[in-house]
């Protein structure tokens, strides 16, 4: 049961991109930009996507960082601020699912039609 005001959601369903999937950004600050999905967190729905939403975090000095300092890394997005890009098509698409003859769940841009991933 989540907790009020704890910023997780109950939603643990299926998410609409996966780790390695490009993303096309639609809202926010990076609004326009695409990049690579390096990590997905689940609980939260967020992505943290490369090279965008960078933040800078001042960081202590550790044996993985010696001198410490300002660091700068990627913060999550939520993933309704992102959609699925499709190089075919040049643009961000809808995702649907379907099943294959064989049995095999596939993931398909509704624009157009062609298997992604």
């Amino acid at each position: 049961m989540a907790v009020r005001g704890s910023g997780v959601s109950k939603n643990r369903g299926k998410l609409h991109i996966k780790t390695g999937d490009t993303v096309y950004v639609v809202s926010g600050k990076e609004k326009g930009k695409s990049g690579k999905v390096t990590k997905l967190l689940r609980a939260k729905n967020r992505a943290i996507v490369e090279k965008l939403n960078m933040v800078k975090r001042h960081e202590k000095a550790s044996q993985q960082n010696p001198t410490g300092g300002i660091v700068e890394k990627e913060a999550s997005m939520h993933i309704s601020n992102l959609m699925a890009y499709d190089p075919s098509e040049g643009g961000p698409v809808r995702i649907g699912r379907k099943v294959l003859g064989s049995g095999e769940k596939v993931r398909y841009s509704k624009k157009s039609g062609e298997e992604i991933g």
